[in-house]
């Protein structure tokens, strides 16, 4: 009986998932009636417009970005203890395994497919159904739609990786495949409608989010929040918490998230040139200078610079000029850069003890409090003089267009931790999120998963 509620997690995704295709097939069934003569009226696509210059970017890119999910597994498993590396790992392999099989199923549907009154796609594309290999002119009219699809799978896959930062060292493996599974469909799908999806709410706004300051950074980061309030503090936190256990391999992360955010930042352009070239400028000058701001504020208020300081960061730098990346100048993306190491050195190393909340590896105070102000920094920094299909921000006499991403971090930012706190509380209910105390002790690799990372040799 024992192994059987054990392995109830596992029965609740395979069960979640007949449920979802049994009631896509049906959507699929009903979607040539209702999409026929819409159909009939786009006119065809012709396969000469495919581009093989912007398809080989955009596949490339879709490679970076798969790349980030192994790279933040590295760089979260070298900051937590020796024994719960193989965890971190693990969670993020599985992710990139269930949330792409979710994505092909429904997910993309519900993000990009037929708009249903601006909140969420149909189900119409279910199992890409009609996601072929001509292009789709509503969202890249010069790459066929599967490269699309695949490109944007890359991002569904990372964005809940992101929250495991919060939770790190005392969720249990199943309940969080689970909860996992549950977010990517009821939160990350529709915030990727509203942002990204044509008919999208926030799109149709005017709130601007270049390769996802808010779709992926405030969603997950405020879901990393959520995640840590509900599931409370690790055992002996914060006096007995031991230091990172290999820092470098979280700098060997950290340096392969900088190598894949040019395919996330830069691929979004969704073509091979002057837009993507400005979003990798402008990733890179942000980057540089959020990693050297940190390291002068270490040296201000620790009297020395830490290596963990500057990867940190540096990956807040590259977080806060996501959403921006595409639409503002070199000289904008280092004050972005700058002012990311600022807020976020403030949360982290001055706000959170004072609160008392155990965020373990900081996805909020550097994913959620970066993706918020770049997003709203977008709304200072942003120029026309880039990207026409940009905004003038602040800073170029537009304040409206601050008020815009406002709304949309707000928005974002609510649903997604208030849909969170509901479902890790369900699953909690009925399941369990955290392992008692002597599992917690002993470790999560040996205890979920019978291995170890380490062997020590008398």
């Amino acid at each position: 009986m024992s192994q059987i509620v054990r392995k109830f997690p596992f029965w609740c995704l395979v069960l979640f998932l007949l449920f979802m295709a049994a009631a896509s097939v049906v959507a699929a069934e009903e979607a040539p009636t209702a999409t026929a003569g819409a159909a009939q009226a786009a006119p065809a696509v012709s396969l000469s417009t495919i581009s093989a210059g912007d398809t080989a970017w955009v596949l490339m890119s879709a490679a970076l970005v798969l790349l980030m999910t192994p790279a933040l597994a590295f760089f979260y498993g070298g900051l937590v203890r020796r024994k719960n590396v193989l965890s971190v790992l693990m969670q993020c392999f599985m992710l990139t395994c269930l949330i792409t099989v979710q994505w092909v199923l429904f997910g993309y549907s519900l993000s990009f497919g037929p708009d249903v009154h601006g909140v969420i796609g149909s189900l119409a594309w279910f199992g890409l159904r009609d996601v072929t290999t001509a292009p789709n002119a509503t969202y890249a009219a010069t790459i066929p739609h599967q490269a699309f699809m695949i490109y944007q799978a890359m991002f569904a896959v990372i964005t809940p990786a992101l929250i495991l930062g919060a939770f790190a060292e005392r969720m249990k493996f199943g309940p969080f495949c689970l909860f996992s599974l549950l977010w990517a469909t009821l939160v990350y799908d529709p915030i990727c409608h509203w942002v990204w999806g044509d008919g999208g709410f926030l799109k149709a706004a005017g709130v601007l989010d270049f390769a996802g300051g808010i779709v992926v950074h405030v969603s997950a980061g405020m879901a990393a929040l959520a995640a840590a309030l509900v599931m409370g503090k690790r055992i002996g936190y914060p006096n007995k918490i031991s230091p990172p256990h290999n820092l470098p391999f979280a700098v060997l992360g950290a340096g392969m998230l900088w190598f894949g955010w040019f395919g996330f930042n830069a691929g979004s352009a969704l073509s091979a040139g002057s837009i993507a070239t400005t979003a990798f400028v402008s990733t890179h000058c942000a980057g540089a200078a959020a990693g050297l701001t940190w390291c002068l504020l270490d040296w201000i208020f620790n009297s020395r610079a830490t290596m963990l300081g500057m990867i940190t960061g540096a990956i807040a730098g590259l977080a806060a000029v996501t959403p921006a990346s595409g639409y503002v100048n070199p000289i904008g993306a280092l004050w972005i850069g700058i002012g990311a190491s600022a807020v976020c050195f403030a949360f982290v190393a001055l706000l959170k003890p004072r609160l008392g909340y155990d965020d373990s590896l900081d996805a909020f105070g550097v994913h959620g409090i970066g993706g918020i102000w770049g997003s709203l920094a977008l709304g200072l920094w942003g120029t026309k003089l880039v990207n026409p299909s940009g905004m003038n921000g602040l800073f170029y006499h537009d304040a409206g267009s601050f008020l815009i991403q406002l709304k949309g971090v707000v928005i974002t930012g609510v649903y997604s931790f208030v849909v969170s706190v509901v479902l890790l509380k369900l699953v909690d209910m009925f399941v369990g999120l955290r392992t008692n105390e002597h599992e917690e002790r002993v470790g999560l690799d040996l205890i979920e998963h019978r291995e170890s990372a380490y062997t020590l040799i008398d």
